[in-house]
């Protein structure tokens, strides 16, 4: 944003004064006939324009108290626990679409025309693919394919209310296992395809599964290793048709294919035995958190929870149906994106399948010249983590930075007028089919609607996606412990910096956190732990007593989950996130830094893809380690002539000076306090992934692996070693 206003003070007056005029001319001529009528369509609807709905009240406190509890203006009377009234379980919600849409496109999946290895300059090699069109099964195909596996899984010897893990990526085949145990009442018991092997182990031993449902890459990658110490297990189910043998596997285990076990579930013997469906307070899912601290704890969640829960989600979806296409790309075993899906299911959307890997045109998979999943899908609905939606951000600002001294006009001439135009609840059609076409075909170039969730998304990114993707962003904020669901915004507010209001499933409370300096009766706005009450709260941790007292049930008998952050109600019901309790760390001096929101300020530096901020209360000072974008660092690099290879040019303590310097620059125009810019750095050649441990799925940070691995930079950052 601000090399965009920098831009800005340099333009031509005569071109800027061609632009308004060009734009000008436009908006008369097409563009007014058509937002009067729509103007007139939406106060005939009672609408307003959403200038009118964005300023509306979001959420009031039902009982007046600045503390809440905070209800959503459509929900005051009564929390809204379920879409259609009879349809209370997860079989239901499945069985109930596939009545109304049984033709439709359900889920999709692209078929691999070419698979070949790739040699980079460096030696390495990467794997590409060549992707054809995708396949698809319609709804009744999928509920009876999903009806097989679950009768096949109970000819194996499985049992209601007996778990059954899933450990497998997102794939087709995920939602249909996922189905058939909700349909058989099979407790699902999900693991990160990206755990390592104790936690894997952990959940496994835990929740006592003698079946697994998984891939083949995951079997032979992960699973393989860690079976004798799973003594209980005795299926193994994979998904892919290929191989169809599987010898060398431990004594006592079996492994089979899904289709063998769906040829199974066929016959009349297995058909006929029908099915011990669910109850609405039955456990649906157990769903291992990613752990960004310690042993991941399963989250017991009931059919109720989760239906609640996508009841909340889909009232902040506008226009959502069976015209909707959503591309899913993210963990399944992440609550965020098992909700989404579920949303789309529950309303006859498409769901086309795709991975990080080979999402974009540009995807590290795609072999260039070939289409990734969203020029091939062109999802109208997504959902993205932050980190994800950064990455976009900082690639297409460094593409803008290249361009030819009018393009860049161009570019900045649009940007700010269609910022000015969205503040005023205008649409810039020209700005959007001139300029932005090509950014935005970057996802396909339908997209609608984009749900952020997991973690903060900046500012400076929520305004770019906006903009240059030509459809709101909703930001999110829920937890597992809650179902995903708590706040979204709504689609017509483009505040940043915020979540929404609670959604109709859910309420919020403040509770004052003393030792913070949080009170709900602050000025100008109530703050304190946010605490989210509500249907969609789920059973509480699995066999872990000591961590349930972050449950509780109130005297009407609804349960709350106290979250450990803190947030703000805005006078419009609004809420804002602006700490967390766990990320508090008081220094010798005595002043209180929170590392989180160090962290928020600084990645919007375009030198800077991750940052972990470190302090503790011995010493006076924070650090910080940092993983730099590689163009920017070799550009600083060439710029104050130090010379060495990446490796070397992370281990330089003259770039390491240079990098704090400008951090601390972006710091101080973040109006960060001194004490809070980290007076030294490490630098990190390595990108932290899933993969190494040292994030999660949703790329939160595991501060405390973090702070194994750089144990000797601390002690040497403090120790002025």
């Amino acid at each position: 944003m601000n090399t965009l206003m920098k831009l800005k003070e340099d333009l031509n007056p005569v071109l800027l004064l061609l632009f308004q005029v060009t734009v000008w001319l436009y908006s008369v001529l097409a563009f007014l006939p058509s937002y009067l009528f729509s103007s007139v369509s939406e106060s005939d609807a009672g609408l307003g324009s959403e200038q009118e709905r964005a300023q509306r009240l979001k959420a009031q406190s039902v009982t007046g108290r600045p503390a809440g509890p905070y209800r959503a203006m459509g929900a005051t009377k009564r929390l809204v626990s379920s879409l259609h009234p009879g349809v209370d379980t997860l079989d239901k919600v499945f069985e109930d679409a596939s009545r109304r849409f049984p033709d439709r496109d359900c889920l999709g999946t692209r078929e691999v025309v070419m698979e070949e290895d790739e040699r980079q300059n460096n030696g390495k090699v990467f794997k590409k693919v060549i992707l054809g069109q995708y396949r698809w099964l319609s709804y009744a195909e999928t509920h009876k394919a999903a009806a097989r596996f679950g009768s096949g899984l109970a000819a194996m010897g499985q049992r209601a209310h007996n778990n059954i893990a899933i450990f497998c990526e997102t794939r087709a085949e995920w939602v249909i296992a996922a189905q058939a145990c909700f349909m058989q009442n099979f407790p699902l018991v999900t693991l990160y395809s990206t755990l390592g092997g104790p936690a894997i182990t952990h959940g496994l031993n835990e929740t006592e599964v003698s079946h697994i449902i998984t891939s083949r890459e995951l079997l032979e990658t992960r699973l393989k290793f860690i079976l004798l110490e799973v003594p209980r297990l005795q299926h193994i189910i994979v998904v892919d048709d290929t191989p169809t043998k599987w010898p060398g596997y431990p004594r006592g285990i079996s492994v089979h294919n899904m289709a063998t076990v769906q040829e199974l579930g066929t016959n009349l013997e297995n058909v006929s035995r029908g099915r011990k469906q669910p109850m609405p307070s039955d456990i649906a899912v157990i769903m291992y958190t990613s752990g960004s601290t310690g042993v991941p704890k399963g989250v017991m969640i009931s059919h109720s929870n989760i239906i609640a829960g996508i009841t909340g989600m889909a009232e902040r979806i506008p226009n959502l149906g069976e015209n909707d296409t959503y591309i899913g790309y993210l963990p399944l075993a992440h609550v965020l994106e098992l909700s989404a899906e579920l949303v789309c299911v529950a309303h006859g959307c498409r769901i086309g399948y795709s991975s990080p890997q080979t999402l974009a045109d540009q995807s590290t998979k795609i072999k260039k010249g070939s289409k990734g999943d969203t020029s091939v899908l062109q999802p109208t609905l997504m959902a993205a983590v932050p980190e994800i939606m950064d990455r976009i951000y900082k690639n297409v600002m460094t593409k803008v930075e290249e361009m030819s001294s009018a393009q860049r006009t161009l570019f900045t001439l649009a940007y700010n007028y269609k910022l000015e135009q969205l503040s005023q609840g205008r649409s810039t059609p020209l700005c959007d089919n001139l300029v932005f076409k090509k950014v935005r075909s970057l996802l396909g170039g339908k997209t609608r609607v984009l749900l952020s969730g997991g973690a903060p998304l900046s500012a400076a990114t929520q305004r770019f996606m906006n903009v240059c993707f030509c459809c709101p962003v909703g930001q999110g904020y829920g937890l597992t412990e809650t179902c995903g669901a708590g706040t979204i915004s709504e689609m017509w507010d483009y505040s940043t910096g915020r979540v929404g209001g609670p959604l109709i499933c859910s309420e919020i409370k403040l509770k004052d956190w003393v030792e913070g300096g949080y009170h709900s009766t602050d000025t100008p706005n109530p703050q304190g732990e946010i605490l989210i009450g509500g249907p969609n709260v789920t059973m509480g941790y699995y066999k872990n007593e000591a961590k349930n007292q972050d449950f509780f049930v109130d005297d009407n008998g609804q349960r709350w989950f106290c979250t450990g952050d803190i947030g703000e109600v805005h006078p419009d019901g609004c809420l804002k996130i602006i700490d967390r309790k766990k990320d508090l760390v008081k220094l010798q001096a005595g002043e209180y830094v929170s590392l989180g929101k160090v962290e928020a300020m600084l990645k919007s530096c375009p030198l800077i893809d991750n940052i972990c901020a470190y302090a503790n209360s011995e010493e006076m000072y924070v650090i910080g380690f940092v993983v730099p974008n590689q163009k920017h660092l070799l550009s600083l690099a060439e710029q104050y002539c130090i010379r060495g290879s990446w490796e070397e040019l992370c281990n330089n303590a003259a770039m390491e000076g240079v990098v704090l310097q400008v951090i601390t620059e972006a710091a101080l125009s973040a109006q960060l306090e001194r004490f809070e810019i980290p007076r030294k750095i490490r630098l990190s050649p390595d990108p932290w992934t899933p993969e190494t441990g040292l994030v999660t799925d949703a790329f939160k940070l595991k501060r405390q692996q973090l702070k194994s691995k750089y144990q000797d930079d601390i002690e040497r950052m403090y120790g002025g070693k």
